[in-house]
């Protein structure tokens, strides 16, 4: 039998899965690592950290597994999407890596406006300047570490530096490379134009593949650390969202997915490319070959949960640990002992700012409706509604372009929860279903992996041999009617609280 291994590098952590030919998990390993803030709103992680995590867990699911390394036909990369990693000439890496999340680039995305136009800049990118895309990030070391800059000869996204450290090529694909707002997203390769105005020399990026193309094979040295055969191929993979997308089936047009990670993404297959003018969401290409998808990201859904948890709920973690019971299965039993509306708190989720559809970099996290009667589990419960109302922002977005998906499926951590499922049901007004595997982003691409391995024909092929659905969730009416009205309050909210936002971050910047 053949066997696929995925890797997905997120922020928490890496996560290798070996599959067999099937879809079915043979073995997995989690390594994590840390996340650096060293202001309000910044976020770095060390890519040798990614590395590290990357080649013990591959090691490890080898040793777990009892598979033949020869037997594994081809390995995908999925990751955290818009990481800056800045290479020397000698392949060093420069500084840590500015992740998807920080919100230190806003002048930055102003520059690039004026640079290269808004309209289009759209219309080339098919987003507005944003502070978490990685052009931004390379605009901001240039402007403020000018020394590191000039130093640059290879700028990678995480898993892509993944992809160099296994292969030594430097590559990346064209879902993740959507995000760097330095591809020309209609046209799927690099833009010129865009290079060109933010002077960026073409020769600092690596090529750009479609998702299920074989970008290399492994290295000697990396066949060393991994227990993988040199030689074995290693394909383009995906960003994360587009591969937790193909691990969910979401690879034709009607079927959209609800994700609860760290941040909330709703996603939608397209074949033919859509752009909001607006820029409230992202339109990029899919790692289906020829397709894009739109996707509305919403920055602290899973983040918002884990805050809570680890400030308010240390005991009952704790607790959760000595019992050996998933604290999350805890946190979702103390939550449903608060009603619908969480007692009348809202909570906006803007913990590290805000995408979908704000843009707005200054938004902070709000509890509204704050009363004496209030309890911790109201507050967890109005968590997470919050991060349910600011996906349901996402969904609205996407009907107002003609997108309305008629089949939605959870992923992601949050989608293994029967509370937070039956609050996305009640909120969209639709019922949820959830796939029959759990790996997510990991099974996504080892799938890439096997269509780049010869072992499927094409990426919708492979889904409709592995994946099914496991569960549905429906929605309650009564529930969706309360949602609706606390929704139009949590909506005006954010408007009347968005000067005040910014005010806020000028109070507090020096």
């Amino acid at each position: 039998m053949a066997y696929l291994i995925g890797v997905d590098i997120g922020t928490s952590g890496t996560k290798t899965v070996l599959f067999d030919e099937a879809g079915a998990t043979v073995a997995d390993a989690l390594y994590e690592y840390p996340l650096y803030q060293p202001r309000a709103g910044w976020a770095e992680q060390d890519p040798l950290d990614w590395w590290e995590a990357t080649y013990r867990s591959i090691a490890d699911v080898i040793a777990k597994s009892g598979v033949r390394p020869e037997d594994i036909k081809g390995v995908g990369l999925s990751g955290q999407m818009h990481g800056l990693v800045m290479l020397d000439s000698a392949d060093n890496v420069l500084r840590r890596s500015i992740i998807w999340c920080d919100q230190r680039t806003s002048e930055e995305c102003v520059q690039i406006t004026e640079l290269v136009g808004r309209e289009r800049l759209i219309e080339i990118t098919a987003n507005p300047a944003l502070t978490g895309f990685t052009a931004s990030k390379i605009m901001w070391v240039k402007n403020h570490e000018p020394e590191i800059f000039e130093k640059c000869r290879k700028i990678l996204l995480p898993k892509d530096y993944i992809r160099f450290m296994l292969t030594g090529e430097y590559a990346t694909e064209v879902s993740d490379a959507s995000g760097m707002q330095l591809l020309d997203v209609p046209a799927r390769n690099w833009s010129r134009y865009v290079l060109d105005k933010l002077e960026i020399d073409p020769s600092l990026l690596g090529k750009v593949y479609e998702s299920c193309e074989v970008t290399g094979q492994v290295t000697e040295s990396a066949a060393k650390l991994t227990g993988l055969p040199a030689g074995t191929p290693v394909v383009g993979g995906a960003g994360d969202q587009a591969a937790s997308a193909v691990g969910c089936g979401i690879v034709r047009e009607g079927i959209a997915s609800a994700t609860i990670g760290t941040s909330g993404v709703v996603f939608a297959h397209t074949d033919k490319i859509k752009i909001d003018p607006e820029g409230r969401v992202h339109t990029f290409c899919h790692a289906v070959p020829g397709a894009w998808h739109v996707m509305g990201v919403t920055q602290g859904a899973g983040l918002s949960f884990k805050w809570m948890r680890d400030n308010f709920f240390a005991s009952e973690k704790l607790t959760a640990a000595e019992t050996g019971d998933d604290p999350n299965y805890v946190m979702d039993k103390i939550a449903k002992r608060s009603p619908v509306g969480a007692n009348g708190i809202i909570y906006l989720p803007y913990l590290m700012g805000e995408r979908t559809p704000h843009l707005d970099p200054y938004a902070r996290g709000v509890f509204f409706g704050l009363a004496a009667i209030h309890e911790k589990r109201d507050l967890l419960r109005a968590v997470m509604e919050g991060v349910v109302y600011s996906l349901c922002d996402c969904m609205d977005v996407l009907r107002e372009m003609g997108i309305n998906p008629t089949s939605v499926y959870a992923a992601g951590g949050g989608g293994n929860s029967k509370l937070w499922r039956q609050m996305l049901a009640d909120a969209f007004g639709m019922s949820i279903s959830v796939s029959s595997s759990k790996q997510g982003g990991a099974l996504g691409v080892a799938i890439l992996a096997g269509v780049g391995a010869g072992i499927y024909s094409s990426v919708p092929e492979a889904c409709d041999a592995i994946i099914s659905e496991a569960a549905r969730t429906e929605a309650i009416e009564e529930n969706t009617r309360r949602y609706d009205k606390i929704r139009r309050l949590y909506k005006k909210l954010y408007i009347d609280l968005r000067d005040d936002f910014e005010e806020l971050s000028k109070i507090f910047a020096d």
